[in-house]
């Protein structure tokens, strides 16, 4: 059986995590591959909304073995905190694995994360304050604590006091800030040694055996394509690759064993934090979009930035990921609109490109061109099958389709688990 990548083809927040539980009882591993607690999930069950920050959301689907890799930073607080919070509410949790290899993010690290951003003033770059550039930074630099390191005392306060002497005369000079004890840190995450035993194994072996006894394996993405730290809109961007090639090095499964690539894109377009964003909307338009669509962040609660659905991003991340299958969601949202605009390329100085422009001068210059489209009034949520939606709909999702570079598969048309239109089967069987 395969492996399957699910990413987000815009900026985030698409609905990966509906996408995923989708798949949830057809697959026995599902795996994050990238990022930490700076993403979310919503995922709803029946009447329940489960938010999740850095668990896979396919811990919530019995039977399925959820997975953190190496390619993730695992803040240990967080991670016992969403854990606490789930048992909770009844929902089994002793399948997790984490990567002995994931490195770990510290109170040091959350300090830093803060303080550099208010530093930054008017060139911040959106950050969460949650500590993973700083502890992404670490893991390059080749100062990181890793989670094996939790489990050999010495070795981890021989670590912890590189980090700091480096790190604590920035602090103190620079940003007048107290000095952070050595001890201190390595007290609070020798604590949880105990409990992360059971769950720290060989990850890249458990997967790669998994694979070759023929269990399907999904690897969902954290963030999305846009926010790719190589190809998104740098440096406004996460720290981590979020496209389907970090699902590879982020876990140590092959790039050959990986079959199918899902994208999830909205049925219009968000983004959080900074950084250019062509059909963003500060008009009514906009408001209805969020309004309607809930636009507000899963791990930050904050304000999504709104726009109309941009072709030229859609082709962009299937080029760059390999998409096999769009997922398209909140098509929902976009009811009670009378048309609705779609970005099908850029006016740059007065010239039109139909791609994603390589030059983050002239992305942050594109104005958009649109094409309109009908839009429709009929309550889509009870729709099942393609043919159920209203010929408008139905215009739409087959206009951005020959526009996005690969096939529709499955639409989403309202928040509930069951509140989605299968056109093509994502397992490609």
């Amino acid at each position: 059986m395969p492996a399957i990548v699910l990413i987000g083809a815009q900026w985030g927040d698409e609905g990966k995590g509906k996408a995923t539980d989708l798949l949830g009882t057809r697959v026995d591993y599902v795996v994050k591959f990238n990022g930490g607690n700076n993403a979310g999930h919503t995922v709803v069950i029946g009447n329940q909304k489960y938010a999740l920050h850095l668990l896979p959301s396919g811990i919530l689907t019995p039977n399925v073995t959820p997975v953190i890799t190496n390619g993730v930073v695992v803040d240990i607080e967080v991670l016992f905190h969403e854990l606490e919070a789930l048992v909770s509410r009844g929902v089994d949790v002793s399948r997790l694995l984490i990567s002995a290899n994931a490195h770990v993010i510290t109170a040091y690290h959350r300090t830093l994360d803060k303080v550099t951003e208010r530093f930054l003033g008017k060139r911040q770059i959106g950050t969460t304050g949650r500590g993973i550039g700083p502890a992404y930074a670490d893991k390059i630099n080749r100062l990181g604590i890793r989670m094996q390191d939790i489990f050999d005392e010495n070795i981890l306060r021989q670590k912890v006091e590189g980090a700091l002497d480096q790190k604590n005369h920035l602090l103190v000079k620079v940003y007048n800030r107290r000095a952070i004890e050595v001890d201190d840190i390595v007290e609070n995450l020798l604590s949880y040694a105990e409990r992360l035993r059971p769950m720290v194994v060989d990850t890249s072996l458990v997967l790669n055996q998994a694979l070759d006894a023929g269990k399907t394996v999904l690897f969902e993405g954290g963030q999305a394509t846009m926010l790719d730290v190589d190809h998104g809109t740098y440096p406004f961007v996460t720290s981590s690759n979020a496209t389907s090639g970090g699902a590879a090095t982020g876990s140590g499964v092959a790039p050959n064993r990986i079959e199918r690539v899902i994208g999830i894109v909205k049925a219009y377009t968000t983004r959080v934090g900074a950084g250019p964003f062509p059909t963003e909307l500060f008009d009514e338009s906009g408001e209805f979009l969020r309004a309607n669509g809930f636009e507000f962040g899963t791990t930050t609660g904050r304000p999504r930035r709104c726009g109309w659905y941009d072709a030229p991003i859609a082709r962009y991340s299937a080029r760059i990921n390999g998409v096999t299958d769009f997922v398209l969601t909140k098509l929902d949202v976009l009811t009670g609109l009378e048309k609705i605009p779609v970005c099908v390329a850029y006016d740059v100085d007065g010239v039109r490109v139909d791609e994603v422009p390589v030059s983050q001068s002239d992305f942050h210059h594109a104005v958009p061109i649109y094409e309109e489209f009908e839009g429709w009034s009929e309550d889509i949520t009870g729709a099942r099958t393609f043919e159920d939606l209203p010929d408008a709909a139905q215009r739409y999702v087959l206009a951005i389709e020959a526009m996005s570079g690969s096939r529709i598969s499955a639409i989403g048309v309202g928040p509930g688990r069951e509140e989605i239109v299968v056109r093509h089967d994502l397992l490609g069987l």
